[in-house]
């Protein structure tokens, strides 16, 4: 079987339970309709779920059998991804009107409503981990690596870095650690929440977080990549907006070969973790090897 088959076999295993168990979980997840409403229509949206699927793919590698408990803990990371995406969208960030082929969330409910329904999104995803019913010290763990994932040293602090640099051309080490925190923190987060879950030793666990910066660096790129070459109708999104308003890419940066460049190089990385990982583990690590050919196709 293909690298490309064993990713696309995952993605059929889980996915339509991920996209379940999210549908069923925020029926009632407030006594305000227009709030539910709101959180559902982002969350239920679409979207690859990338996220969860690497801490399950993390998970699978370790033949850790896959408990309700775990889908739970697993899956809250795609509520804190929805939420960033959600805020990320509106006017005084990105301005974005399209998401994933729709209305964005500001334009449908109004700014109001959008940016508190991504506030309630943020403390959700902490609830579904603390309930999820795993191991105490497990849980414990996995709330301080999401905090410090999503916080004023991670996600936030790249949001920060990256609507107050527009305009100014950062050099490609402070591109790449604006883009560690702003898109690679919740990535890493994902891989280590599926170590933590499974309780990978650590020299292992230290090469797979490898693997995980590197995917996120590559996931980076390619997204840069695509805002370049790609039409709306085939990212479900605007594109070719970066460079309209003067952000920091990839592209930008390097050029369109030198982006592609530094993609492979990204790529190379994350397998050179992987095989470091495999050695350490003395386990197969094709699963999440497989989700490389996400940069290919």
């Amino acid at each position: 079987m293909t690298s490309a088959a064993v990713l696309a076999a995952f993605e059929q295993q889980w996915v339509p339970r991920i996209n379940a168990y999210l549908d069923e979980q925020l029926r009632d997840c407030s006594d305000r309709p227009v709030l539910t409403e709101a959180i559902r229509y982002s969350v239920l949206a679409g979207g690859k779920r990338l996220r969860p699927l690497l801490t399950l793919a993390v998970l699978t590698t370790f033949n850790q059998t896959i408990t309700p408990a775990h889908l739970r803990s697993s899956t809250a990371v795609e509520l804190m991804h929805t939420y960033s995406l959600i805020h990320d969208d509106l006017p005084a960030m990105d301005n974005d009107r399209l998401r994933r082929g729709e209305p964005t969330s500001h334009v449908k409910f109004g700014e109001d409503v959008a940016i508190l329904a991504g506030d309630a999104l943020q403390p959700l995803s902490f609830e579904w981990l603390a309930s999820s019913g795993l191991d105490a010290a497990v849980v414990a763990a996995q709330v301080r690596a999401f905090a410090v994932a999503t916080g004023p040293r991670g996600m936030v602090a790249g949001q920060v870095a990256d609507v107050k640099n527009t305009g100014h051309q950062l050099t490609l080490p402070k591109l790449r650690q604006l883009h560690r925190e702003k898109t690679g923190a919740l990535i890493h987060y994902a891989v280590e929440s599926g170590l933590i879950q499974a309780q990978v030793p650590t020299n292992v666990a230290a090469a797979l977080l490898d693997y995980a910066d590197a995917f996120g660096l590559a996931f980076q790129i390619y997204d840069d990549i695509l805002d370049v070459t790609s039409t709306p109708a085939e990212l479900g999104k605007a594109t070719h907006k970066d460079a309209g308003e003067q952000k920091n890419t990839y592209p930008e940066l390097l050029g369109l070969s030198g982006a592609e460049a530094a993609l492979k190089q990204a790529v190379a990385a994350a397998q050179t973790a992987l095989a470091t990982a495999s050695v350490r583990s003395q386990r197969p690590m094709t699963l999440l090897g497989a989700f490389l050919t996400y940069f290919t196709n």
